[in-house]
């Protein structure tokens, strides 16, 4: 997604491989891994055999600590995206950023991976209630985000044919978003400081079953965001280590935070992975698609202007589906 606002997700990529398949009797918190971009946790399993269907969460919209630079966050729930060869993430979230002037930005979007991410017309505020869902039936993906705050809320339900959703896994994320070229290529962008977020009343439904992040009908894998891998992560101009690390889960399994930290989280021994060849789990390899930075239509997906779309990082807006970012080179979301 990105380049011009790095909207939003990952795609395609986190390898779950780390994740085993849950047993009743198993604890089924697996060993945390160390992502470019991604911090939460990822619910799975290796064989395959869970299919999700639905997942979702709430969290508080945290507030972006800015300083020079542009730097970006991003907090969503999603389902598939987190295996290696994963060509789809259906995913629904918010984000904090900050612009070039020290001043803050605040939206709500979603995002069919590959296609690029669509900014909702919400109006959100740091220390607003974000609940989020996201149901899939076959083709056809629901997303559902409400600010309960204000009393906001937007409910679009889309087909989702080529390719079809990917089922395999369940995200609560807080994520560094990417800027991807023309060519696939992507590189996570600087990490707003964000503070902490807290995730509260998490559940999944796979299999026609529902239950918290730790249930025994499938794993559960704890990622920090963290240097390593393929390529680091990317840092504001006054960020030079910066990383995020998820709590321990709740004793019912449904609620953790994911905190900002100044110095990123480093390799564990399951690695960083990348979807296109990296060693271990939950990383991006070059071609690990993060926001929106899955080659396409109009030039690709991604953050309008990055890199040749007149004004580097600079939002565009255009207006619909298709119309991202200014210029040949522009990647950025379509505003909704």
């Amino acid at each position: 997604m990105k380049l011009h606002r790095v909207f939003a997700t990952v795609t395609a990529a986190a390898a779950l491989t780390g994740v085993g398949a849950a047993s009743a009797s198993a604890d089924t918190t697996g060993q945390e891994s160390v992502s470019q971009n991604w911090a939460g946790y990822v619910a799975g399993d290796s064989s395959g055999s869970t299919q999700f269907s639905s997942v979702s969460g709430s969290w508080v919209q945290p507030s972006a600590k800015c300083g020079s630079g542009q730097t970006y966050s991003a907090f969503w729930v999603g389902i598939g995206g987190s295996g290696n060869g994963s060509n789809a993430l259906e995913q629904t979230g918010t984000q904090a950023d900050c612009n070039a002037d020290g001043s803050t930005e605040y939206y709500a979007w979603y995002e069919l991976v590959p296609a690029a991410p669509v900014r909702l017309d919400l109006a959100i505020k740091p220390g607003d209630k974000i609940t989020a869902k996201v149901d899939v039936d076959g083709t056809n993906v629901t997303m559902s985000l409400s600010d309960e705050t204000t009393g906001q809320s937007s409910t679009k339900t889309l087909q989702m044919d080529n390719p079809s959703p990917d089922t395999s896994s369940a995200e609560w994320i807080a994520e560094a978003p990417s800027a991807c070229d023309g060519s696939g290529a992507c590189q996570p962008l600087p990490l707003s400081d964000f503070g902490s977020v807290q995730f509260t009343n998490s559940s999944a439904t796979a299999n026609g079953h529902t239950g918290t992040i730790s249930d025994s009908n499938w794993s559960a894998q704890p990622v920090a965001l963290g240097s390593g891998g393929v390529s680091d992560v990317s840092y504001g101009a006054d960020q030079s280590s910066a990383g995020a690390e998820p709590s321990s889960l709740s004793s019912d399994g449904s609620s953790f935070s994911v905190a900002y930290q100044q110095t990123g989280a480093s390799v564990s021994s399951s690695g960083t992975g990348g979807s296109t060849g990296g060693s271990g789990d939950y990383g991006y390899g070059d071609g690990g698609y993060g926001y929106g930075g899955y080659p396409g239509a109009d030039g690709g997906y991604g953050y309008g202007g990055y890199p040749g779309g007149g004004g580097g990082y600079d939002y565009g807006y255009p207006g619909g589906y298709g119309q991202y970012g200014d210029g040949g080179g522009g990647y950025g979301y379509g505003a909704f």
